[in-house]
């Protein structure tokens, strides 16, 4: 009895210090996914450190806010990795998961939730609050009073094009040309396509309105001059009616074809 009261005292006290510390007594080892190896060109890298992709399969310390090239962050003890490149300057990085990451106050604090971004400092997030691309989801709060000193904190990777809760819809309008301007440097064929495609409809929506209104301006004025040829003209109006809509749906079915491609 003496000895079951001791055991219950002891799970009671483990799931009560689990739940009170679960980041102290997991978080130091949390890199899920598997590691890859990438070659960075910076020097200096660190351990959390947020990467993009460069020219030639090479990587480089992420630069520039809202960097729609980032792809992940340098995990210097993964637990596991694939090495398939034997170069000094190849680190293990991972896209997927939770992992500790290099951030700063560089754009406020930083509180359970809120998305991160890349920042102006080579490999370091910071606090997303515009339209734009981030790296993930903040795990843990960081309000560092000087915006200049870095920490680290866990973040759940996804990256993607995400919108700030605090982005009004007349920024989410201006944000439309920043996804345009992205997709035609990120897939540019595609982006081509589509905008053929595009160019192709309003064509021939632009010649099938101007044939209509034509025709149907002659069509009047003919039944106004000679009414005795009343079904005539009609008929003439109803064909040429047709051909209208044939090139209209002439347009449609072509840049259907383009982006089928």
């Amino acid at each position: 009895m003496h000895l079951l009261s001791k055991t219950t005292i002891f799970v009671l006290f483990l799931i009560l210090f689990l739940g009170v510390f679960p980041t102290h007594v997991f978080g130091q080892n949390i890199n899920e996914g598997v590691a890859n190896y990438i070659e960075v060109k910076n020097k200096n890298v660190k351990n959390g450190d947020i990467v993009s992709a460069g020219d030639n399969g090479t990587f480089f310390l992420s630069k520039t806010p809202y960097d729609a090239k980032m792809t992940g962050v340098i995990v210097i003890d993964p637990a596991v990795s694939i090495n398939l490149i034997q170069n000094k300057n190849a680190y293990p990085y991972i896209s997927t998961g939770t992992t500790l990451v290099n951030v700063t106050t560089e754009n406020g604090p930083i509180e359970i939730g809120d998305p991160i971004t890349t920042s102006t400092t080579p490999g370091v997030g910071m606090k997303a609050k515009e339209a734009g691309y981030i790296l993930g989801t903040a795990q843990e709060d960081f309000d560092e009073k000087d915006p200049k000193k870095q920490g680290s904190i866990f973040i759940t990777l996804n990256s993607r094009y995400a919108y700030p809760h605090s982005v009004n819809t007349t920024s989410r309008l201006f944000d439309i040309f920043n996804l345009t301007a992205a997709a035609s440097y990120e897939q540019p064929s595609v982006f081509f396509k589509y905008a053929i495609s595009a160019f192709v409809v309003i064509l021939s929506f632009v010649i099938g309105f101007f044939s209509f209104g034509r025709i149907a301006s002659n069509g009047i004025t003919a039944l106004g001059r000679n009414p005795l040829a009343a079904r005539i003209i009609q008929l003439g109006i109803v064909l040429n009616v047709l051909i209208t809509l044939s090139i209209v749906f002439s347009g449609l079915f072509m840049a259907y074809l383009i982006i089928r491609l």
